[in-house]
This record gives structure tokens, sequence and C-alpha cells, in this order.
């Protein structure tokens, strides 16, 4: 098989209501150290986040933003996600974002079955990193994803991010290695599976 069939599809999942916010910004650094790598992506910012309706209503059901996450969840073979840390835990965006995952209950590969999923936290201080991190590992483990060995915790009242770039050496390369670990991990487990 090609090497250029080993190419993964790698979805981000992140943001807030705030169009440039700090956590869509981290994703979609991390998103192009993948795409650096040799990954396609796609991105699921915060806009795309705020036209979801909750998950299991009636508008969710008929949901095109809904449908197309959970296909693009369908067809992924690694996973991004970024979320602030509100009040200690993830945002209720991002959370009603991986409710979504349900949908893929019955599938051949039900939620996140094997996948590597890369974790990235954004929080004005500290504390809320850790939690957060800590949530977003549970979920993904109950979600029966892999998440890599290093998730990204940023602290925003330390670094700034503009025009796709971050102030913060250190937390650029935290968010190339967990776009990185992501590509490696998804690209060694389609070669395994052809």
């Amino acid at each position: 098989m090609a090497e250029q069939e080993y190419s993964p599809f790698i979805v981000g999942i992140g943001g807030t209501t705030r169009p440039g916010s700090s956590t869509e910004q981290a994703l979609a650094l991390s998103l192009a150290a993948a795409e650096r790598q040799g990954a396609r992506t796609q991105l699921f910012g915060g806009a795309q986040l705020v036209a979801l309706p909750h998950y299991l209503t009636d508008a969710a059901k008929a949901s095109a933003e809904g449908q197309a996450l959970v296909e693009a969840i369908r067809a992924a073979d690694g996973i991004i996600i970024a979320s602030p840390g509100y009040h200690g835990s993830i945002s209720g965006l991002v959370k009603n974002a991986l409710d979504y995952i349900e949908e893929t209950s019955k599938d051949t590969r039900a939620y996140l079955d094997g996948l590597p999923v890369g974790l990235i936290v954004t929080a004005w201080g500290w504390q809320a990193t850790g939690s957060t991190l800590a949530t977003l590992r549970s979920i993904v483990h109950a979600l029966r994803g892999w998440p890599t060995p290093l998730g990204a915790a940023i602290n925003t009242s330390q670094t700034a991010f503009g025009k796709s770039e971050c102030s913060d050496s250190g937390v650029s390369g935290q968010l190339e290695m967990v776009g990185r670990q992501v590509q490696e991990q998804a690209r060694l487990r389609l070669k395994t599976q052809h």
C-alpha cells in the first residue's frame, strides 16, 4: 500500500462562543502540526459548536450541523479536543458536542473505540487546567478512546494567541506534540489495519 494511503483524518473539536478564542487557536495550531506530518484535518470550532442544538432535542435530530459532526467522527482516525476550563471543568459548549458521539454507539466502531485523542485545555490561571484536563481524560476513557500521553494545559493569563501564533514557545511545543502524537498513533493504527 502506498505511503499516502496512510494519511489519517483527524477531527478537531473545540472553542468558545468568542470568535478566535485562545482555545480555538490552540486547537488550530495542533491540527496544523498534524497536517505538517501528513494528516488531513477538519476543525469544528466555536461557530460550529454554537450552532449545535442541545443533544437529544427534536432540533438535534434534524440538525445538519450535528449530522456533519457525527459523520466526521465516524470517519476520523484521530481526534483532538480543546476546551476552556470553566469553573474547574469543561465548557457546556464542548460537552454538548461530545454528547453527539452517542449517535455512534451502535456503529461497528462504537464511540471513539481505539482512536488516539489529543487533549488541550485553556484557562485563565493554573487551577482549572488540571481538573479540566482530568475531566476530558475521563470522558475520552468513557468513550473508549486513548488519550495521548501529553495533554496541553495552557494558562492564558501568561500566554497570548494571535495570527495563528502563540507567544510562548513552550506552549507551542506542547501543541505541536499533541498534534504529532495523534497523527503518529492514527497513522500506525491505519497501517496495522491493512
